[in-house]
């Protein structure tokens, strides 16, 4: 057994910043701001003290809906200081989306930016909440969201009803050190400090309550299995809101000790040169960022010889997309890392030291102190080596439950405390697992199982694929058929009979995609995971499938 961190997220950073004071915590190159881990502290105390001040307490909810701003991880330390529970707010979300996350987490406080990539926040907020153009700034009294008190904007523009952040740093001022030492020390690490919701691609997003235990010790793992120290810095341009952000991102990295390089908003070229200015050793992304990176016009222009390992997940890493990362990049430690948000995230992790094999052919194994097994959906057995099943997990990293929602959470925490992820995988004699599908996104085609990214990496083997990604579409005959999402690479054109030549042969005749479609880009969530489910509603559509859609099956 690993020897577990039982520390708060607000005594972690004072801890490191006294181990380390002058060393960098957090950098910002485009906006020419630097904290040394002494600075980051003293700024996320005065924070927690302004928070204090307008009244909140220990386990009040408070949103953020925001792009990685500075004043976005600021706020995560300061909450993990003074106890409030930090409600993470996906950036593409629209009014009816915040509304009911704002209503199901009861916030009582809510920070935002004004705009983001053309959509007015404060509009939406206005048409929620159009109590807020009437009130006093903490003074809001909502018919729709009775809980919400307080509005705060980043920025240096005041509208009707909000605080400016600037304002809640100077109530800081009222607030003792003294005060703030005794919160952080009526803190437990087992208390709820962080909530993020589901995708919801299935019903309502879901609130997932996140220890202080949960994500601290996930980080330190997290950052092990990267061999992280004080030395690496950084790059992040993986969105905040996402555990893929503020765990295996930011916390990661300061309990190692490193420096903290975000990127506001994911842009090819600001991710390069972060990487070229700052000297940045570690880089994370998504495989479509990593994807977007290698194809640029000007990728060959930038110096990344600093680069030396970083993680890729959210989505299925392309093999091939692994191999460039590895030798065009030069991140030769990097490391795909596998979970889900109910599970803080990481479940497993590929190590620096592992074959370019088993990095590009698995998810890793295990982190320290969390048990893995694979069992068959039906029977809830495990199952032997190399044979396929749900990818189950327990350990410190299991959330609390969903919140408000005891029947969702007793659907994926059994009595014995395993998380069932709806994942399909196998295991090998090692302990690596191979994730090969979700439960729910696997094909069945006249009664023979398809696994769609089986055929995504066949696929992604043919000289002009850049991208790829295959779905069930609704079939009389069949059920289901398969159908391939084509992104070719740069300046290519093929057709589908083309394709389809490419697999006669290579892979069984039932998995060979009966529809293909060429396209410039994929339906993606705010952090970058590709929805699949638009895919297909897309595809039911452009191919006429209304009527083998409305076949009721049993």
């Amino acid at each position: 057994m690993a020897d577990r961190l039982q520390v708060t997220v607000g005594k972690l950073l004072e801890q490191v910043a006294s181990r380390q004071p002058e060393r960098e915590a957090l950098v910002y190159p485009d906006r020419g701001l630097r904290y040394t881990y002494r600075e980051f502290d003293q700024i996320c105390r005065q924070a927690a003290k302004g928070f204090m001040q307008l009244g909140v307490q220990k386990g009040e909810h408070v949103a953020i809906w925001a792009s990685n701003h500075p004043e976005w991880v600021t706020t995560q330390f300061a909450t993990g200081k003074m106890g409030a529970v930090l409600v993470t707010v996906n950036t593409s979300y629209r009014s009816a989306e915040l509304q009911y996350l704002l209503e199901q987490s009861d916030s009582t406080t809510l920070i935002l930016i004004d705009f983001f990539r053309g959509a007015s926040y404060l509009d939406m907020l206005y048409e929620i909440v159009p109590e807020l153009k009437t009130s006093q700034p903490g003074q809001l009294k909502s018919g729709r969201l009775p809980f919400l008190k307080n509005v705060i904007v980043l920025g240096d523009t005041r509208y009707p009803g909000m605080f400016l952040w600037s304002d809640i740093v100077k109530m800081g001022d009222q607030v003792s050190d003294q005060e703030l030492d005794e919160r952080m020390a009526s803190l437990a690490p087992d208390d709820v400090i962080n909530m993020q919701y589901t995708s919801g691609t299935t019903g309502f997003p879901k609130g997932v309550m996140l220890t202080h235990s949960n994500i601290v010790n996930n980080a330190v793992n997290i950052a092990k299995s990267m061999k992280l120290t004080s030395e690496d810095r950084m790059c992040i341009p993986v969105p905040f809101f996402h555990c893929f952000g503020c765990v295996l991102g930011t916390l990661s990295c300061v309990t190692a000790g490193g420096t903290m390089v975000p990127v506001q908003e994911f842009d090819v070229k600001a991710v390069l040169s972060a990487v070229e200015s700052e000297k940045c050793t570690a880089l994370h992304g998504v495989p479509t960022m990593f994807i977007a990176e290698l194809s640029h016009p000007d990728f060959d222009k930038y110096d990344l010889s600093s680069l030396r390992t970083g993680i890729m997940a959210g989505s299925p890493c392309p093999i091939e997309v692994m191999k460039a990362v590895v030798e065009r990049m030069g991140a030769k430690e990097i490391t795909i890392a596998y979970g889900q948000t109910e599970s803080s995230p990481v479940i497993t992790q590929t190590r620096t030291d592992d074959s370019i094999e088993l990095r590009v052919s698995t998810v890793g194994k295990a982190l320290p102190d969390v048990e893995v097994k694979i069992v068959d959906p039906n029977t809830n057995l495990e199952v032997p080596p190399g044979v396929q099943g749900e990818l189950c997990t327990r350990g410190y990293h299991v959330m609390k439950g969903y919140y408000k929602n005891e029947e969702a959470t007793r659907k994926v925490i059994d009595e014995d405390g395993w998380l069932h992820t709806g994942d399909l995988a196998t295991m090998d004699e090692n302990g690596y697992c191979k994730i090969t599908g979700r439960l729910k996104d696997m094909i069945i085609r006249g009664g023979e199982n398809v696994y769609p990214r089986e055929i995504e990496e066949f696929l992604y083997t043919h000289p002009k694929v850049l991208d790829v990604q295959v779905v069930g579409v609704p079939d009389k005959k069949y059920g289901e058929e398969v159908m391939a999402w084509i992104q070719l690479k740069e300046g290519e054109m093929a057709t589908a009979e083309e394709i389809r030549e490419y697999c006669a042969g290579k892979i069984a005749r039932f998995k060979i995609p009966r529809y293909i479609e060429f396209c410039k880009e994929f339906p993606l969530t705010a952090s970058g995971k590709i929805q699949k489910f638009k895919l297909r509603e897309q595809a039911i559509k452009l191919l006429h499938l209304e009527d083998a859609d409305s076949i009721e099956t049993a």
